[in-house]
Formats: structure tokens, C-alpha cells, sequence
């Protein structure tokens, strides 16, 4: 796990030395442990590493035999070693033992092929010395991040923007058209980032940048729902397998370097304990009534684990927010930030360089409650499921006669009989495209609109005989899960110098999660039933069974709490906030929030939020101070 960073122009080689040095300091928290670059009359790359594989040899960037191909690596490859076995039979001659030198022959052998051959967490730069050319690729899910720009004749591509700040050539600006959007869906959903001009390079896509400054992109990877025919303890067993194998090939490291698990009261995390039996498990929890780690304690009690826990006041959380912000490159509301930044610190301050987690369950094998699952009554639930069972167009007509219909399970019959996307446009709904308008300054109100945004992932598999349920599962698999679970998995283990793996969502993951049928997985028991059911051969009922709670985050309280208020208050106050909204109404907004009169937190929080962002990164300039982090923690290995 490291960070990386490039850039291609025609300066002289002694001043790229310098400025890709600058741009490596940036991101020093990816990678504590070494750092490499090279410079030639066309690039520099630049390389922070979190050394997990040939620690003694590992040192990027990596060439190949002949010295005309340099690559930079952040992620782990699971399957690199019948990879390596492959290559080496082909007649590939290797100088370390890393997943990285794979990626590099792979490429060599298979060209832009290579990316169809992995397994795992990547993203990746190669840099041609020869042709003046550089391939890059983001991982098939976009566990790992991949940003690019081009401006003022520098092309840049890196694991975060801060980077790219450091650079003379990057023109900083804000793209005014991310701002509505983010305020409907909490997280930075458009492929142009607030940075205007900088991109994410989308999951399972791969790019080119040729030497006369020519970009492009192809997919190379997407998810295809084809339910099997099976029978539901047929699927069960799948899951099992899959979880097991997966679980086991996300646990390698060398050895010496340790690895645990996170541990919350939820299903996912608890299967990945149970399958992995770490040395260690990690909960976090607040001094509060948002607490999970008492469950966390005691499952662990039950698996006879050791677990770890800590308990975080709100004045920590909520002052230390602002740097959590700078962490994630751009505004991200999502209230579970807080809890994970301290849950991967924890784990690092006890020795720890990698993290299983349980992230993707719930977009592989649907398990959100918005998918449709709206009521307690089974009978509702039960007659929901036959009426699912009819023709597609049938389902829609009778979604159609209830649509405005007031009755008892309307909400729950309606979900799951129209199409989806009448119906869902991911996981995360703040404000309303009409609220939104009411509270932004009319140079603001501009931007993709929702429809523009989640239509063309649904035109992808409108038709598609699947059920409605698995299109909301490629929504989110596309939208939610790379642009805000996974990007703050990311960013938040790597502000801490930790690496997070996800064993759930992992290609062989989704081999058997596309093809189990959703009747099985989402029905009138529950959400990811048979998920839960595989869980449940190796948990408790209570924690197999267990409705999903997230990453509980007290902000209703913060918001209710004089010194808190009046902190957003003042933010709210400053001159700069006229520039992107009406003060009067988000002032009153917070105002009547605060006295009960209304509950409108999230809408603050996710205002809050991008104010406290745009401060740190256009007002401010703020950089933390990361001095203390020792560049060649390789003395502390030893």
C-alpha cells in the first residue's frame, strides 16, 4: 500500500527532481516506510511506500530487464504469485519478489490485458521511457483511488490531488459544477472533482497519455448479474466458499508485519473476523449512546479473540474533523468518516499495518434497507414477494395503480415492483434538487442533474432480465461504493499509514454475488439473506441477523449542543459563505435545527461540511503537520 505520483512536461530534468520530491512530501502518510522516484527529459515519478511484500527489495519505481519500462504501485495483488509462476515460464526474468514486478511483466506479456489478469487492490502508473507514452489503470471496484489532469502543459496522475497542489504548473481552482450535486447525494458523485480540471479515473477503466499529450480511456471490467440456477442452500455454500477463500488470500503478508481486523456489531465485519481469527480485532465507539464496541467485545469474548477497543469524546471527534476533511481531498458527508479516521488510528497506534474490513457486502449481496425493504409486517412482505414473481411489465403496472396510493406497506410494495430508477438513486438522498436550488447562490445552481448522473448506469442494464433490486446493486456498485465507502476506506486508513483490505469485494466475490438470484438474497426474511445464512454457520444468530446499522456518529447531537452550534454558527457567519449560499436560510436552517423546532442535521452536516473543506483548501492553504512521521521507518522495523 503506498502513494504514488507522476507528472509528464518537457521541464528540465533538475527541476522535475525538485518538484516531485515536493509533491512526495505531500502525501508522506501513504507511505512512511521508504520513497523512490525517477526523473527523465519527459517525466517524474514519484513513489511513498507501506511495505507489506519484499520489504529488503521492494523499492519502486520497478523496471523491467532493459530499463525502457518504469512502474509506480499503490495496492496489493492477490494472485500474483501464479502470476509470477506464468511469467517467469514465459521467460521473464524477475529482480524482486513483489506484486509490483507482475504488474510490469504482465503488462510486457499481455499489454493492456494485464488488468483483466489481476486479482486485487490496485492502481497503477507505466511509464514508457522508449515511446514517451505512460499506461495507467484503477482497480476493477476502484478500491484504490486514481486521480488525473492536464493543465498548463503538465499531465499529472496520482493517489491524491493534494499532491498535485505542489506543482507550479496545477491551476487550483474550484468546479462550481460539483457543489449541487454533492448537496443531493453527500459525497463527491461527478467524475470532474471539486478541483476543476482534475478527474477520477473510473473503477475498472484503464488510460493512455501519448507523447503528444493525447488522453484516453477504455473499460476493461464490469459487473454482470446473471442469476444461476440454484438452489438457496446451493448459494449459501457458494458464499461460504468464496468468503473463506477470500478472506485467507486477503490475510497475506510478509512475515513479521501484522495483520488484524475491524470488529462492529454488524454482520460483515464479524464473518471476516470469524473466517480470519486475527491476532487482534479493533472497535471503536463513542462516549455515548452511539457505542458498538460492547457488542464487538463480546462477540470477540465468544470467538475467543482478543479485541481492542477505545471510546472517543465528542470534543475530539467533532475538532478533529476539520483534518479528517484534508485528508479526503474533497468534502465528503457521510458522518461515518469520524469514527473510521480514529478506528485506523487505533489500530496503527497498537502496532498494526493492515486492516480486514467488511466493506461490499452490502452492494454485492444486497444488503441496504433502501433497496426496498420499508416494513415490519411479514405479511406485507410475503404478498410483495409473489407480486415480484409476475412479468417485468406487469410488476410496473401494478406499481403504477399504487404509486400514490395510502395504505399500509405501499412504500415497501412500491420499491420493489417499480422500476429502479423511479425509485432509487443511491444510498445517500440529503437534499432535494429543489432544496439544493433554495439555498445555493444562482452562479451555483448549475451541475448534472440527478437524472443525468444515474441514467446512464441504469441504460446499462435496463435490459437486462434481473431483478430490480440487482440495477440499485449496480447504481450503487458504480456511485455510493467508489465514490464515498470506498474513497473514505482509503483516505481514512492512509491519513493513519494503514492499509484497509476489503476481502467482500473482491472479483472472485463478485463471480458468486452476480450470480446468486436476489430472491435469495433479498426477501421477505431480510436484507443479504443468504449472506447472513452463510454468517450464520460461523457467528451467533443475534450478529448473523443483526439489521445493518452503519457507523453510528452522534451528530444529531453535536448540532444540539450549544458549543458545538455556535462553532457552525460562526462558520456559517464568515463573509466567504455568501459566495456559494443564501447566509439567511442555512443560518435558520441551523437555528431551527438547534431548537428542536425541526431535524434537519444531515443537510447542516453535509454544508457544514464543504465549508469546512472549501476553508482548509482555498482560504486557508493548510497543510498538517506530518514532521513527526519519520521518513525511513525502516530503523524502526529493524
Amino acid at each position: 500500500m503506498c502513494g504514488i505520483v507522476a507528472f509528464v512536461d518537457n521541464e528540465k530534468p533538475q527541476v522535475k527532481e525538485s518538484l516531485i520530491q515536493k509533491m512526495m512530501d505531500r502525501i508522506i502518510h501513504r507511505g512512511p516506510d521508504d520513497a523512490g522516484q525517477f526523473v527523465d527529459e519527459h517525466a517524474a515519478l514519484g513513489h511513498r511506500r507501506l511495505s507489506f511484500v519484499d520489504v529488503k527489495s521492494g523499492k519502486q519505481p520497478i523496471f523491467n530487464e532493459n530499463e525502457n519500462l518504469a512502474i509506480l504501485f499503490n495496492g496489493e495483488i492477490y494472485n500474483f504469485q501464479p502470476l509470477r509462476e506464468e511469467l517467469i515460464a514465459a521467460g521473464h526474468h524477475f529482480s524482486t519478489k513483489t506484486d509490483t514486478e507482475v504488474i510490469l511483466h504482465g503488462y510486457e506479456q499481455w499489454g493492456d490485458d494485464v488488468c483483466k489478469k489481476l486479482r486485487g487492490m490496485f492502481a497503477f502508473v507505466i511509464w514508457n521511457r522508449q515511446t514517451q507514452e505512460m499506461f495507467g489503470a484503477r482497480d476493477h471496484f476502484g478500491i484504490k483511488p486514481l486521480y488525473y489532469a492536464k493543465m498548463n502543459g503538465t499531465f499529472f496522475v496520482g493517489s491524491e490531488i493534494k499532491a498535485f497542489l505542489e506543482h507550479p504548473n496545477f491551476d487550483k481552482q474550484l468546479n462550481k459544477e460539483a457543489l449541487k450535486p454533492y448537496l443531493t447525494f453527500q459525497y463527491p458523485i461527478t467524475r470532474e472533482t471539486f478541483f476543476k480540471g482534475v478527474y477520477k479515473l473510473p473503477e475498472g477503466h484503464s488510460f493512455h497519455y501519448t507523447k503528444d499529450g493525447q488522453f484516453s480511456m477504455t473499460e476493461y471490467w464490469d459487473e454482470d448479474f446473471e442469476p444461476a440456477d440454484e438452489t438457496f442452500d446451493q448459494a449459501v455454500d457458494r458464499i461460504e466458499a468464496a468468503v473463506t477463500e477470500s478472506v485467507k488470500a486477503h490475510s497475506f503478508a510478509d512475515q513479521g508485519i501484522k495483520v488484524g481486523s475491524f470488529l462492529s456489531a454488524g454482520v460483515d465485519s464479524s464473518y471476516v473476523t470469524a473466517m480470519m481469527r486475527p491476532d487482534n480485532t479493533f472497535s471503536i465507539g463513542f462516549d455515548s449512546t452511539y457505542d458498538e464496541t460492547k457488542e464487538a467485545r463480546e462477540l470477540a469474548a465468544k470467538l475467543n479473540l482478543k479485541n481492542t477497543d477505545a471510546k472517543l469524546t465528542n470534543e475530539e471527534a467533532f475538532h478533529t474533523f476539520p483534518l479528517i476533511q484534508y485528508y479526503l481531498d474533497e468534502p465528503d458527508s457521510n458522518p461515518s468518516v469520524v469514527p473510521l479516521y480514529f478506528l485506523t488510528k487505533l489500530a496503527k497506534d497498537n502496532g498494526y499495518k493492515a486492516m480486514l474490513s467488511g466493506e461490499g457486502a452490502d452492494e454485492l449481496f444486497a444488503g441496504y434497507i433502501d433497496y426496498g425493504f420499508y416494513t415490519k409486517s411479514k405479511l406485507i412482505r410475503w404478498i410483495t414477494d409473489q407480486l415480484k414473481k409476475k412479468p417485468r411489465q406487469k410488476r410496473y403496472e401494478i406499481a403504477e395503480k399504487i404509486k400514490n396510493k395510502h395504505f399500509h406497506g405501499q412504500a415497501h410494495m412500491y420499491a420493489n415492483l417499480a422500476p429502479a430508477r423511479d425509485t432509487f438513486i443511491g444510498e445517500a438522498y440529503i437534499f432535494s434538487p429543489e432544496q439544493a436550488q433554495s439555498i445555493l447562490q444562482p452562479e451555483f445552481d448549475c451541475g448534472p442533474t440527478v437524472k443525468q448522473i444515474v441514467d446512464p448506469y441504469y441504460d446499462k442494464v435496463e435490459d437486462k432480465d434481473i431483478d430490480e433490486v440487482a440495477k440499485k446493486q449496480y447504481l450503487d456498485l458504480h456511485c455510493f461504493m467508489p465514490g464515498d465507502i470506498l474513497l473514505k476506506a482509503d483516505k481514512m486508513s492512509m491519513a493513519n499509514s494503514l492499509e484497509l483490505r476489503v476481502p467482500l469485494l473482491d472479483r472472485e466475490m463478485m463471480k458468486v454475488a452476480q450470480a446468486t438470484p436476489t430472491k435469495y438474497l433479498f426477501n421477505a426474511k431480510g436484507t443479504k439473506w443468504a449472506f447472513r445464512m452463510a454468517a450464520n454457520r460461523h457467528l451467533p444468530e443475534e450478529w448473523a441477523t443483526r439489521p445493518k446499522m452503519g457507523f453510528p456518529t452522534p451528530i444529531r447531537a453535536w448540532l444540539r449542543e450549544d458549543k458545538y452550534y455556535q462553532e457552525v454558527r460562526e462558520l456559517f457567519s464568515q463573509d466567504f459563505v455568501k459566495e456559494f449560499f443564501d447566509q439567511d436560510k442555512i443560518l435558520k436552517m441551523a437555528e431551527d435545527n438547534f431548537q428542536g423546532k425541526t431535524d434537519d442535521r444531515r443537510k447542516i452536516w453535509t454544508v457544514y461540511t464543504f465549508l469546512v473543506w472549501y476553508k482548509l483548501y482555498f482560504i486557508d492553504n493548510f497543510k498538517p503537520d506530518e514532521s513527526a512521521i519519520d521518513q525511513t521507518k525502516q530503523k524502526a522495523a529493524n
